[in-house]
């Protein structure tokens, strides 16, 4: 018999190779099947309800189109990472020198990660905590994404907030950062074109400057007298921000899909003029050169590394989940494997897109200012987009505003994009686990929650506690939790059951270099640049207790994988402790297609392949072999 054919009986069963699907259930002829209990209880296509009083099944919502899948994962993909972190993780890291370990690391983690995350998505047809079914004592994992998506969805909420307040302005007469205020001391107009004149000893700053940290935020020196209280600017710019995404969000996946339109093509457009100014720009090539040149020395060194493989993961958004939650909108057979290869491309292309833009903008700035080193002219962190780029643009000899509205607006739409993906992850892991409650209340709970919490950064000292959170709350905890993301699909779940799940469901073959890269070199760079953060620790320069406050996230987020794999545990049914622990590191009986007749076929397909592993001879090693390869 063919593999997944039905033949019925006179009983009314249907058997599928030595499997008897009875009123719904399924039962095995042959014993279990490893991963599988004996008695499978499935809801056949024909018989969905053994009580004809239960609910029907809820049926997964799915993409209008391929092509809105393709959109909103470019949009999620394509963010903030690309435009507002890559140039100035580059500049910290010497340029070029960060560009090489950069692409090395999205060849060899990134994109094996993004296209085992969206099989894994689609295949099961379950979100970022759901997704564990495939071995529930490892579902704190996706519980703990989900804190650490949420960390990120605060304060990514509030950088919008904060450009938004910079597009609104950008239609002023004239750019209000281009002048000094005159309360301001030891301060040169940034539309000022020439060699800054310095002082005996005194700090000059540019009026771009001295806006963002004195008009904008109201920067307070230190934390020591506590974060302040919001703008009130900000506070309105926040509440445009989550209007914006709730407004998306509420109808649900259908309706961000047709609004990833938009979002995903319209920033290209502006990308390519403001790269066709910044490439024009005087000086502007000195900059770019300095973006590609690399500085080799630098390359030896395992912290450029470090920030490739953390800039890696927020560009692509791997590990955080939101991946997995687009993906498991997806109809069952749709070729993901063409979508990961055409997002991470753009992906790439993009960061480097925005680093030549910027880097242009940063050697046109050191050309008017006289200067020969631009690392005299740029601010890092934040302060490369709200200060160095708003400084350069104030010195266009051609309508400044124009482009000042181009570049805050690209980054408004990237920012919205992004948001609109990680949002629906934290949304998706809230209603997965509790299908009865109306979505739109759930979207409201996660829009008002995130506003609340996005207040603190709008503070004096809020530029401060964003950086203790992307360090602790986020790049830390992403990190961990995806060391054990990868153990738990290739080493628990198994390379080789992934690369079964994808020839069911695209009928492909998996190559060599994605088993290698998913079973050995992606989980052991990811080990090797954990340990390296860990080893070299160093607490930020902040009060003790802010730092503590930092530990005390992570290890939130952390625990969520002991807490939740201790709860499987105790819920299994069974006495014998080992028993139960090896049925909770098996998928649950349900685990598979969301279609209850494609699940049984799948479940054939995987017995058959399960036999004949069996049947081979073992040997020492026999379960690598067996995890990798089959």
């Amino acid at each position: 018999m063919e593999n997944g054919a039905y033949i019925g009986d006179e009983t009314g069963q249907t058997r599928i190779e030595g499997i008897t699907v009875t009123n719904g259930d399924i039962i095995y002829q042959n014993g279990a099947v490893n991963g599988f209990s004996s008695h499978i209880a499935i809801n056949t296509a024909n018989n969905n309800n053994n009580n004809p009083d239960d609910p029907p099944p809820t049926v997964r919502e799915k993409w209008g189109k391929n092509i809105e899948f393709l959109l909103s994962c470019v949009a999620l993909s394509v963010g903030f990472g690309n435009v507002w972190r890559f140039p100035y993780t580059a500049f910290n890291n010497g340029g070029g020198a960060f560009v090489i370990p950069y692409l090395i690391v999205l060849f060899i983690i990134g994109r094996p990660i993004y296209y085992l995350e969206m099989v894994l998505g689609q295949f099961s047809n379950r979100g970022c905590v759901k997704v564990y079914d495939m071995a529930p004592l490892m579902r704190g994992i996706g519980v703990g994404q989900t804190v650490a998506i949420f960390t990120v969805i605060t304060y990514y909420a509030a950088v919008l907030a904060i450009t938004f307040r910079y597009l609104v302005v950008s239609f002023s007469a004239e750019l209000p950062w281009s002048t000094c205020d005159p309360s301001w001391v030891d301060c040169v107009n940034s539309s000022f074109i020439g060699t800054i004149p310095m002082g005996n000893g005194t700090k000059i700053q540019s009026s771009a400057e001295l806006y963002f940290q004195k008009t904008v935020l109201h920067k307070a020196e230190s934390l020591d007298n506590g974060i302040g209280m919001p703008d009130w600017r900000l506070v309105l710019c926040l509440v445009v921000a989550w209007i914006c995404i709730t407004a998306i969000l509420i109808r649900g996946i259908k309706s961000s899909g047709k609004f990833s339109y938009f979002l995903a093509i319209f920033p290209y457009i502006i990308i390519f003029i403001l790269l066709a100014r910044s490439l024009t720009l005087p000086g502007a090539w000195t900059g770019i050169l300095y973006f590609f040149k690399p500085q080799w020395d630098k390359l030896l060194t395992i912290e450029v590394w470090y920030e490739a493989v953390t800039q890696c993961f927020f560009s692509l958004t791997i590990c955080f989940g939101g991946l997995i939650v687009y993906s498991s909108f997806n109809n069952f057979q749709n070729n993901i494997y063409r979508h990961a290869v055409i997002i991470t491309w753009l992906d790439t292309f993009t960061s480097m897109i925005a680093g030549c833009i910027v880097f242009g903008v940063i050697g046109h700035l050191a050309h008017v200012t006289n200067q020969d080193d631009i690392r005299k002219v740029v601010k890092s962190g934040p302060g490369l987009t709200f200060e160095t780029y708003p400084d350069a643009i104030a010195k266009f000899d051609f309508i400044p505003q124009l482009f000042s509205v181009l570049f805050f607006f690209m980054l408004f739409l990237l920012g919205i994009g992004t948001l609109l993906g990680i949002v629906t992850s934290v949304i998706t892991a809230i209603h997965d686990q509790n299908p009865h409650w109306k979505r739109w209340k759930v979207v409201l709970v996660v829009a008002v929650s995130g506003f609340c919490i996005g207040l603190v950064y709008l503070t004096p000292g809020g530029l401060y506690i964003l950086d203790l959170m992307d360090y602790y709350g986020a790049t830390f905890v992403t990190l961990t939790l995806a060391v054990f993301e990868l153990l738990t699909f290739a080493w628990i779940y198994g390379v080789d059951r992934v690369c079964k799940d994808i020839e069911f469901m695209l009928g492909i073959k998996t190559g060599m270099f994605w088993r290698i890269c998913w079973g050995i070199v992606t989980p052991i760079v990811v080990l090797v640049i954990l340990l390296f953060s860990i080893i070299h620790y160093v607490p930020k320069e902040l009060p003790s207790g802010y730092n503590a406050f930092g530990w005390c996230l992570y290890t939130v987020a952390v625990l969520q994988l002991p807490a939740w794999g201790l709860y499987a545990w105790y819920k299994h049914p069974g006495s014998d402790p080992i028993s139960r622990l090896r049925a909770v590191l098996n998928p649950m009986s349900d685990w598979g297609p969301e279609d209850a007749t494609t699940r049984a076929k799948y479940h054939s397909f995987i017995g058959e392949h399960e036999a004949t592993l069996s049947m081979k001879e073992t040997c020492t090693g026999s379960y690598v072999q067996r995890k990798l390869f089959g």
